[in-house]
């Protein structure tokens, strides 16, 4: 790979690094928070809600760990 190449990839790479730091500080600014949702608040779509995003994250970490489906 030439010195160009290898540093076009880099940036690429810390680009796309900064978009998920910075979704990854949202959510958890979020969540610090309940998800905007105060105890009186809470009812069982609020918690399907969870469960759709819960499952949407293990996907992802389960890829980055090579864990469940991606598991060696």
């Amino acid at each position: 790979m030439r010195r160009n190449d290898k540093q076009t990839a880099l940036d690429a790479f810390m680009a796309r690094k900064s978009e998920i730091d910075t979704m990854l500080d949202r959510l958890k600014a979020l969540s610090n928070e309940h998800f905007g949702y105060g105890p009186d608040d809470i009812n069982w779509g609020h918690v399907g809600t969870l469960a759709h995003y819960a499952e949407l994250l293990k996907r992802i970490t389960d890829a980055a760990f090579k864990e469940g489906e991606h598991a060696a």
